[in-house]
């Protein structure tokens, strides 16, 4: 077996073995789902920090993963609540006392950099804030996007077909890249990425929110304009994080999935997208 054949079957199978993960974490119980982004929100944001140390800089790692743990775990809880419609008080102080941890954290780094004697302080603060604000902020978000599609019910389906949509971008950006891709569309970064691609990923998204608004029973421009948007922005994912792979000159963020790399490889456009499909199902709520 040749060296890419071998490659390829690698990649598939361990494409495979990620694809039944996410499927059975989504559709076993919120439960396995919350565990499922926070695994996703720390993997990411060790890899994060491990770039940015190899850029030279001294991230509080730890006091960044605990940071990032909480805003998740306080997303977990309110997404429960607003999905059982109930404010139990037990629960709403388990949300706000993980808030308050996390308040707690963010001067703790400031107070710690104190003992730590490096001569670049703000960029360790900085590159460790950048850190949960990458990953552990559109994680949190997640969790609210399938009450937003389904009118405040935890339908698993939903938020499945919405990670559909990003990996129907995907492989369709691949597809029409290596058939027809002429056009460079950010040479400087991503040297094979094409605009022909850019397309045929924008075109494979919408078709795959067609198809998710036929299953559901959603609203069929809703679904488009939100794989459109996932689309758009999840192309500036993938971007984002090869230009920080190209600051520190490394090929993958980490080596966790044979094949594909580490958490920011396979999830950077899912992480990026989120935001923005966030604000604009609020806004089409709204």
């Amino acid at each position: 077996m040749g060296s890419k054949m071998k490659n390829f079957v690698v990649r598939a199978l361990s494409g495979a073995v990620l694809l039944v993960v996410v499927l059975g974490a989504i559709l076993w119980s919120k439960w396995s789902f919350g565990a499922l982004l926070l695994l996703i929100t720390l993997g990411g944001e060790w890899e994060f920090y491990r770039m940015a140390q190899k850029a030279g800089y001294s991230p509080q790692r730890f006091l960044g993963l605990a940071a990032g743990a909480a805003i998740v775990a306080a997303a977990y809880v309110l997404m429960w609540l607003l999905n059982e419609q109930s404010l139990q008080m037990q629960y709403v102080r388990v949300m706000v006392g993980l808030l308050l941890y996390f308040m707690v954290l963010v001067p703790t780094m400031f107070i710690c950099e104190l003992y730590r004697k490096s001569p670049t302080p703000i960029a360790n603060i900085g590159a460790t804030l950048t850190g949960v604000v990458y990953v552990a902020m559109p994680m949190a978000l997640l969790y609210f996007i399938p009450l937003l599609l389904s009118g405040g019910e935890w339908k698993p389906w939903v938020l499945l077909f919405y990670i559909f949509i990003i990996w129907a971008n995907d492989v369709f950006a691949y597809l029409f890249g290596v058939t027809i891709g002429r056009h460079r569309l950010f040479e400087r970064i991503s040297p094979k990425k094409s605009w022909e691609g850019f397309f045929g990923g924008l075109i494979g998204a919408m078709a795959m929110g067609y198809v998710a608004a036929q299953v559901v029973d959603g609203n069929c421009a809703m679904w488009i304009g939100m794989a459109l948007i996932a689309a758009l922005t999840g192309v500036f994912g993938d971007l984002v994080e090869s230009l920080f792979k190209r600051s520190v000159d490394v090929k993958d963020s980490g080596n966790i999935l044979p094949g594909h790399g580490g958490w920011l490889d396979r999830f950077d456009a899912l992480i990026l997208s989120i935001p923005f499909v966030f604000v604009y199902l609020v806004l089409w709520m709204n």
